[in-house]
């Protein structure tokens, strides 16, 4: 079947092995395919190009102002969201393509998201629906530095997969986790979250509660409980290192003022 006016948005970073075959499956429903390289050091930019996609180069902005800056150059209103991780299986191909997207009522689809760590299926997190096919005049990328989402007024919800293949293994858990610490703990340092000494355990806390509990990781054997104790570490980290910039502001004020010459 032809592809839709689609154009699928890609962010990039050192993607040279995944970004083929994320360009193989969006191309299967996309016209147009738009690759954001946040300065990649490897061959993801050859690859990409020689595939047929339209590459940027733009300095990493966070998740949300990155993924929303490819669109201003799309052809067309309807924009495919992916990560180069990310795979449409068949049902989505199918589902996308049967969309009479000329003449439907709503802003953007959802699919469920089905995360794997190598070739095993995290089930704890299914199904995870994200909206990533959307009209770029209805809806968009929400512009916060992490884990941002599409805000979208009127969704379907599609009985389709989206094929996420994000972590090789634990340690690859582990290393990506560290990545998510040190930003989340940022970003809450520039909103000035207030935090006290008993932030990270009452938040680590919840965050295990949520995703052991509320989530039915216990239903997944050791991945459930492996899943939500990193969650509960990397919250907890978050914390402690936000306590830690607070702590440095502090110490920074406190000797520039014992520096000033006095009056």
């Amino acid at each position: 079947m032809p592809s839709l006016p689609i154009t699928a948005t890609i962010i990039t970073l050192n993607e040279e092995g995944n970004i083929q075959a994320c360009l193989e499956s969006v191309f299967q429903v996309c016209d147009e395919a738009i690759v954001v390289d946040s300065e990649s050091t490897d061959n993801t930019v050859t690859i990409a190009q020689s595939m047929g996609a339209k590459v940027y180069i733009q300095k990493y902005l966070g998740d949300g102002l990155q993924k929303d800056y490819g669109v201003r150059f799309a052809k067309n209103d309807w924009i495919l969201s992916i990560d180069a991780d990310e795979r449409l299986d068949a049902s989505a191909v199918t589902c996308i393509n049967a969309l009479d997207l000329s003449n439907t009522p709503f802003d953007g689809f959802a699919l469920r998201r089905k995360t794997f760590m190598g070739n095993r299926w995290m089930k704890v997190w299914y199904p995870d629906y994200v909206v990533r096919l959307y009209h770029r005049r209805k809806a968009r990328y929400r512009g916060i530095k992490l884990h941002a989402w599409v805000d979208a007024k009127i969704v379907k919800y599609l009985d389709c997969d989206l094929m996420h293949y994000s972590y090789r293994d634990h340690s690859d858990l582990l290393r990506k986790g560290e990545n998510f610490i040190s930003q989340s703990a940022s970003i809450l340092y520039d909103q000035r979250r207030a935090v006290s000494v008993l932030s990270p355990m009452t938040h680590s806390l919840g965050a295990f509660f949520r995703k052991y509990i509320l989530k039915r990781g216990f239903m997944y054997g050791l991945d459930g409980l492996t899943l939500a104790i990193v969650s509960a570490f990397n919250t907890y980290m978050k914390y402690v290192l936000l306590i830690e910039k607070y702590r440095h502001e502090r110490e920074n004020k406190e000797t520039s003022m014992n520096l000033d010459p006095p009056k």
